[in-house]
């Protein structure tokens, strides 16, 4: 009633009011059902239409059974679900309400059905009237087919629209959409303006369409004489039916315009949740006074666009927030590693206000090794944000600890499980040893990584993997396998989260064939090469969020040496077969010549020694030192405090033949104390590289 006051007394006075279009038969209004969620939203006239209230209503679907009785629902669900199940592209159908009052009314309810590219219906727009009038019995057969043929026009009108802006994302999608040749024709306006509220200020926001654009001032107070800031001050829909009534009721703006050959225009406020966020104006130039219906159309147009404002505005805030909260879990920056050049990149998904759990990290370790990781946590949510968030971190510190690979990723399950979520995640942990080009990688259910030798070609690395983190704590399957393999030098390592790999309508192996093509062919500056994948992905327009991570060891022709050092525990094969293997491609790396092989056996002697004759783990270090003799030197640490000793092996006897063997092989060895144990250490004299 006050609304309705303050429109009265914002008219020219003497002037009639024109009909109401709230109270008039034939009202329309919009709603907007996410058939994911359940929720339905609707604008003020589909509350009008309803006789609900806001607080009456909690958003569902099923909740309107206080105004549809349950014959009438069942009946307008069938409908509805005939129309999704067919394929059908929109539904149309009659239904009664019952008012707070009582009193059974015809309701018609037209919706549009949105589907995604794989026909999977997700959302519905449309609009509800009231069709009692249309309904009542009396009329003759011409009437009646008049009255539908108005209505039609006027159902096509705010249909068309509405189904267009349903596919607005953004502000400046609704402004592209209103903007549009076509949609001012649907609208039969010759031209539009929109403003948003600021403060006390209105914004002038769009203007078109191109060539036809209204002069006047960008920025103007609500409380200024122009009709957009009457519209919103009233909160009432402005009607101006001709050039004579526009000159008189606003004289400041009528010189600007008249030139243009306006003959009538409407400003319509837009009213979303109860306050206005902006007014739209419309301008025709072959059109003179506005009927009942066509006022009806204009309102139900102006929630429509109001409701497609609001959801852009919600849709900017949550994107904004969403980046920033993911921004503020990655990494901020990316440390320098000697010996390798990295690149990381990290892709939103391309439906925008979803943030998801992909991450990535580099983690600096001793002995010129270095940790890189790349990560995905269940779901599209902040929550999914902040587990992602936590188990960066825990990760980094396991392995700044020193834990070997393996136990990094284990314990990263088990931190996750006791986080008492439902959320799992995937993971690729990675620890390189640049001087040495060992790598080792643990996989916890993640996708494959890929390899670029030098010679531009790209092959996949078989990594075997483990249950993703959480459901292997879960199930008590905490041994994860390690793979170890050699980079060398110009040698490429890519790590990817799936949504680089997965494509519509192709499966997993295919988009790793296309993604293994992308490498192979790429530039070999590990920065343009993430470029082109990146924007390979956004080309492709998929779903998901991507994170990658390439890192490409240098050549060591300017190292003087290398270092390698590497824990293997007691009782652990797995452990004892990987530092032998490290040690192979190490003292391969590091161009050792014929005593490759005495360096190896030595190595692997004294690590089963300690294993053998002590009760802890062992700690493997080799070194190349670089003086006037090349030497290479092998140094095994342990925690006891007992001196090996060299004794005979009997004819038969299958032990006794370490030290000897050692002393045979070695140029010079001895026994360190340190701390609490000692160091069995050797050195090899081995050539120069050329």
């Amino acid at each position: 009633m006050a609304d309705r006051a303050a429109s009265a007394l914002s008219r020219p006075q003497g002037r009639p009011a024109p009909p109401d279009p709230i109270l008039a038969l034939n009202r329309m209004g919009s709603f907007d059902w996410d058939l994911d969620t359940g929720l339905f939203h609707m604008d003020a006239q589909a509350y009008d239409i309803l006789d609900l209230c806001p607080d009456e209503y909690d958003g569902r679907r099923e909740s309107l059974s206080l105004r549809i009785p349950p014959t009438e629902g069942r009946r307008l669900d069938a409908v509805v679900a005939r129309s999704i199940e067919d394929g059908s592209a929109n539904y149309g159908t009659y239904f009664r309400i019952r008012r707070r009052d009582g009193t059974l009314r015809w309701t018609h309810s037209q919706g549009y059905i949105h589907r995604d590219e794989t026909g999977r219906a997700h959302r519905i727009i449309g609009i509800l009237r009231d069709a009692t009038q249309e309904l009542r019995d009396g009329r003759t057969r011409g009437e009646q087919r008049s009255q539908d043929e108005a209505l039609r026009r006027q159902t096509d009108v705010v249909q068309i629209t509405t189904a267009a802006l349903a596919h607005a994302r953004t502000v400046q999608d609704v402004i592209d959409v209103l903007k549009d040749s076509r949609g001012l024709t649907h609208l039969g306006a010759m031209s539009l303006v929109v403003g948003m509220v600021e403060s006390s200020r209105i914004k002038i926001v769009a203007e078109g369409p191109e060539g036809r654009s209204l002069p006047g001032a960008g920025v103007t107070r609500i409380d200024e004489p122009y009709p957009m800031g009457e519209a919103i001050r009233s909160l009432s829909p402005q009607f101006i039916e001709s050039p004579e009534e526009f000159a008189e009721r606003y004289p400041i703006l009528w010189p600007y315009l008249g030139h243009l050959g306006i003959t009538s225009a409407a400003y319509l406020p837009l009213i979303a949740h109860a306050r206005p966020i902006g007014a739209v104006g419309l301008l025709y130039d072959d059109r003179y006074g506005f009927t009942t219906e066509d006022r009806n159309v204009l309102v139900a147009l102006g929630s429509s666009i109001a409701q497609s404002l609001q959801r852009a505005m919600f849709y900017e805030q949550d994107k904004d927030l969403a980046q920033s909260l993911q921004q503020a879990m990655l990494p901020r920056s990316i440390p320098s590693v000697p010996g390798a050049d990295i690149a990381v990149r990290y892709r939103s998904a391309s439906l925008g206000r979803d943030i998801g759990g992909d991450w990535y990290d580099v983690i600096p370790l001793p002995g010129g090794r270095v940790g890189a990781v790349i990560g995905d946590v269940q779901g599209h949510d902040t929550h999914a944000a902040a587990v992602m968030g936590q188990l960066r971190i825990v990760l980094r510190a396991y392995a700044a600890e020193g834990h070997t690979p393996a136990t990094v990723v284990a314990r990263a399950s088990v931190f996750l499980k006791e986080l008492d979520t439902e959320r799992f995640a995937t993971c690729l942990y990675v620890e390189a040893d640049l001087s040495s080009g060992v790598v080792q990688l643990v996989r916890a259910g993640h996708v494959d990584p890929l390899l670029r030798t030098t010679e531009d070609c790209c092959r996949r690395l078989s990594v075997e993997g483990g249950l993703p983190l959480g459901l292997s704590a879960e199930f008590g399957r905490l041994e994860y396998p390690v793979t170890t393999v050699e980079l060398d030098p110009g040698q490429t390592l890519l790590l990817c989260t799936d949504g680089l790999i997965e494509q519509p309508g192709t499966d997993l192996d295919d988009g790793m064939r296309t993604l293994r093509d992308l490498v192979c062919t790429g530039p070999g500056d590990v920065s343009d090469l993430a470029d082109r994948l990146i924007a390979s992905a956004e080309d492709r327009g998929g779903h998901d969020d991507v994170a990658l991570l390439l890192l490409r060891r240098r050549g060591l022709a300017q190292r003087s040496g290398g270092r390698l050092q590497h824990h293997v525990g007691p009782g652990d094969p797995q452990a004892l077969g990987d530092a032998r293997r490290m040690i192979r491609a190490a003292v391969r790396a590091w161009g050792v010549g014929e005593r490759s092989y005495e360096i190896e056996l030595v190595a692997d002697e004294l690590i089963t020694n300690v294993l053998l004759h002590t009760e802890g783990s062992a700690v493997v270090t080799l070194r190349v030192l670089a003086g006037h003799d090349r030497r290479l030197r092998v140094e095994v640490e342990d925690s006891s405090s007992a001196l090996p000793r060299r004794r005979e092996a009997g004819e038969s006897g299958v032990s006794g033949r370490g030290l000897l063997l050692v002393d045979r092989l070695t140029d010079v060895w001895g026994v360190e104390a340190r701390g609490g144990g000692k160091v069995v250490w050797c050195e090899f004299m081995v050539p120069r590289r050329g």
